[in-house]
């Protein structure tokens, strides 16, 4: 009816403030614009006693800006938003999908995959589908185009993605990458993280220092993170590694001794 006007009575202070401050991954999957049309519309729905409260508390939060203490630009990945929209039909419709996708290592492909779901980690994009049958899990950065195909994907009516992310994690971190076992400056803990493929534990060390259980690509891999943090971090193991960071060490010392 003309005039129809719907209150979110049922909402209570805090409950809209978390809703007009959240929002992690919409940009990653391209829903920024629709998510901040989604809020006004919730705003102009409150009560107007909890209009101007929660607009003026949400100018107090500020959620994942672009850049940390460091100064340093914090990444995220970004698709088109042409393609994110037809990433997003297609897995919401449950149709196969065909993309143009850059592998590691790889030149770019074409791949018809069934998707199952998206998923967003530490501000990177996910896609989760099987191709042929198999399990693959894509980074949504590395897809150059999209195409949603008529055909049905194959997958299940029902998914519990949580379920099916932990399995993939597992799997990824059994699969080709070296375990190293750390001991770091809780302020630098952050800096490991970010060059690491993924923690598998992580706990407080009787020095206040954290020990950390992490995987890396390969024994390089590994020796260059490391290396970045100099002092502030101590490979435990494997022995190997420690060796090769004490002979890059001992190179280092020799190039500059003093001259005579």
């Amino acid at each position: 009816m003309p005039g129809f006007r719907t209150e979110l009575t049922g909402l209570n202070h805090d409950e809209a403030l978390a809703l007009l401050t959240s929002g992690s991954g919409e940009q990653i999957f391209g829903l920024g614009s629709p998510l901040a049309s989604a809020m006004r519309k919730i705003v102009d729905a409150l009560p107007e006693s909890h209009q101007a409260a929660a607009n003026t508390a949400a100018q107090r939060f500020l959620v994942n800006p672009e850049t940390d203490l460091l100064s340093r630009r914090l990444t995220q990945d970004h698709l088109p938003d042409a393609t994110l929209r037809v990433v997003r039909r297609a897995v919401v419709a449950g149709r196969k999908l065909r993309i143009h996708y850059t592998s590691r290592n790889q030149p770019a492909q074409w791949h018809t995959l069934d998707p199952i779901g998206l998923v967003t980690v530490r501000d990177k994009g996910y896609l989760l589908a099987t191709e042929s049958g198999a399990d693959r899990t894509l980074r949504v950065s590395r897809i150059h185009a999209a195409e949603e195909l008529p055909e049905p994907a194959q997958r299940p009516e029902q998914v519990d993605l949580e379920q099916i992310w932990a399995q993939r994690c597992a799997q990824f971190l059994s699969e080709g990458h070296i375990p190293v076992h750390v001991r770091v400056n809780p302020a630098r803990r952050d800096d490991l993280l970010d060059m690491a493929e993924a923690v598998r534990v992580e706990e407080p060390g009787p020095d206040g220092w954290l020990r950390l259980a992490v995987t890396f690509q390969d024994l390089w891999h590994a020796e260059w993170a490391l290396w970045q943090l100099g002092t502030n971090a101590e490979a435990i193991a494997p022995p190997e590694l420690r060796a090769a960071l004490r002979a890059r060490a001992q190179s280092v010392a020799d190039r500059y001794r003093e001259r005579v």
